[in-house]
């Protein structure tokens, strides 16, 4: 038998916004919860996010009266995700749909602020039950001074990226300041608000780390524990039963038991090489390319595993196309493909995408397109109206940071073919290429892929209304390549879980004392991301639903 250095209820390996709540829910619960986190850092891949979580029919929508409906949720599941097995049931479709709104409600009482992110279309808005305002919503500036020393234990967030006081559904204005009023008036707003908060003396937070930085003050304010360079070290196991972690404290080694259960939420394995090559199947990566967070490195997954665990999904991420500048996640030639006068084409200099679709959408036509003609890496190609246009990284538009072209990283001709042959790209390919699209462009039409179509496409366009925001001819010498490569945020699939988050085991049956949230599962969004912060919404919501089923049995005194 273990002998036990300490007793809670809930122990929850992973501090990011699935954890984060399941402490919260249980503290709710009157239950005694003890937040592990294996970093010096806490808040996972949500603090280092935008911070959206996608909960359909949300209270936020409902207050100001945008409609939305639990039949609309489960029919654009149907639609988009379809049957992908056992991480999208309809058991577990209807638990997140029907607990998302409650879980935001929770939190809302609890003093967590959102806002409504019109606008931010559903990644599939055209397909039956997509939302074209959007069912995103996100935390509103918060001053992290509240935190005291815990400020400086969070995870950098993505605004500090930009070194502005950004919200995520004005990110995508930023860029483009200087082509309508509205991006403009949006791009001030921000300017001002970083501003004024400077000079109050403030450390405004946004994004996902406003998120975490707001539970974690209600849960400190709880007294809820959270202890940072505490790995999970193992799983302990009596009688069948999850009964507790081995971990560590202040440097020490420490066994807690844990009465309700045992919450993995500890993210995936983007970062395990050997874990990415054993299981990337048709989508073979070995996480060169990932930005995931750091702690991502499959370890917690593997201990689960070995008790028997159920698995699926295990070759899906969440892929997010990166051009190689050097700069991973942090160049506006990320945002490329979803503006005028740009294409990704495959070695043959074939267009194979819709390219303004979702990340994860075009990262999976990337490698499925690879299987025969060359597309990891593809390349984006533009011209130099393009250039003209659009800033870069935070120069005026127009100007290339100088070291894009001199590194090589950045492919620049005067005319198509020699571009070709500076990518190694066949150059009848591309030429035909080039003109089918352009022809199609000045029409306003795509007909090879639909780009444009969508809601959603024109969301994350150009918003200059004296051009289309997705389509343009590229054919303005000179022009210019670099490469993408299917980078990715997180690895999407792993434990199998319940409507209630509870780990099954290969024949489909709880792991009685173990429950998983977030990357470490297989997601219920299957192999597709359904609008913006899908993954964060799933980690929370079962995060959410996995507390109060420990709760509720521990109530009851029956076994999980």
């Amino acid at each position: 038998m273990e002998s036990w250095d300490t007793t809670v209820d809930l122990v929850i390996a992973g501090s990011g916004g699935g954890g984060m709540v399941a402490a919260l829910a249980a503290a709710d619960a009157s239950a005694s919860a003890l937040v592990l986190e294996k970093q010096a850092l806490v808040g996972g891949s949500t603090c280092m996010s935008g911070g959206i979580a996608w909960i359909p029919n949300n209270p936020v929508m409902r207050g100001l009266g945008v409609p939305d409906s639990y039949e609309d949720a489960m029919a654009h599941f149907e639609a988009v995700v379809g049957d992908v097995g056992p991480a999208s049931t309809f058991e577990r479709r209807h638990a997140f749909v029907t607990a998302g709104p409650e879980m935001v409600e929770f939190l809302q009482r609890l003093g967590v602020r959102f806002a409504y992110c019109p606008g931010y279309s559903d990644y599939y808005s055209n397909a039956e039950g997509g939302h074209d305002l959007g069912r995103g919503i996100e935390p509103v500036p918060f001053d992290g001074r509240v935190l005291g020393d815990w400020l400086a234990k969070l995870q950098p967030g993505l605004a500090q990226s930009l070194g502005m006081a950004v919200m995520t559904n004005e990110a995508r204005s930023l860029s483009h300041y200087n082509r309508s009023l509205h991006a403009f008036a949006i791009s001030a707003r921000v300017a001002l608000r970083t501003v004024a908060a400077r000079a109050r003396g403030e450390v405004l937070l946004t994004n996902g780390a406003s998120l975490i930085a707001q539970m974690l003050q209600v849960a400190l304010a709880e007294g809820i524990p959270v202890w940072t360079e505490a790995p999970l070290d193992g799983l302990v196991v009596e009688d069948g039963r999850v009964v507790g972690v081995r971990t560590q404290h202040d440097g020490a080694p420490v066994s807690v038991r844990a009465r309700q259960g045992v919450l993995l939420a500890a993210g995936g394995f983007a970062h395990n090489p050997e874990m990415r090559a054993e299981y990337g199947g048709d989508q073979p990566n070995t996480a060169r390319w990932s930005i995931a967070n750091p702690g991502d490195t499959g370890e917690v997954l593997r201990a689960a595993m070995e008790l028997g665990a159920m698995t699926d999904l295990m070759d899906e991420a969440w892929w997010l196309p990166s051009p190689r500048t050097g700069r991973f996640g942090q160049s506006t030639l990320d945002q490329a493909r979803q503006r005028p006068r740009t294409i990704y084409v495959d070695a043959a200099g074939q267009r194979f995408v819709n390219e303004s679709n979702s990340y994860m959408e075009v990262g999976k036509a990337m490698y499925e397109r690879d299987k025969t003609s060359k597309a990891v890496p593809c390349w984006l190609i533009f011209d130099d109206r393009y250039r003209k246009r659009y800033a870069h990284l935070r120069s005026s538009p127009g100007r290339f940071p100088r070291s894009l072209l001199e590194s090589g990283m950045l492919k620049q001709a005067w005319t198509v073919h020699d571009l070709a042959r500076m990518c190694g790209i066949d150059g009848d390919g591309l030429t035909a290429t080039l003109e089918r699209f352009n022809r199609n462009a000045e029409l306003g039409i795509d007909p090879d892929y639909g780009r444009g179509e969508s809601a959603y496409n024109r969301a994350l366009g150009d918003p200059n209304h004296k051009v289309h925001p997705c389509l343009g001819p590229i054919d303005e010498p000179p022009y210019y390549a670099v490469q993408v490569v299917p980078g990715d945020i997180g690895t999407c699939g792993g434990l199998v879980t319940d409507a209630d988050a509870r780990v099954l085991d290969q024949r489909g049956r709880p792991l009685a004392g173990l429950y998983a949230t977030g990357n470490i599962t297989a997601t219920v969004m299957g192999r597709h991301y359904l609008g913006p912060g899908a993954s964060i919404a799933n980690s929370m919501v079962f995060g959410y639903l996995a507390a109060r089923d420990a709760a509720r049995h521990a109530a009851s005194g029956s076994d999980q």
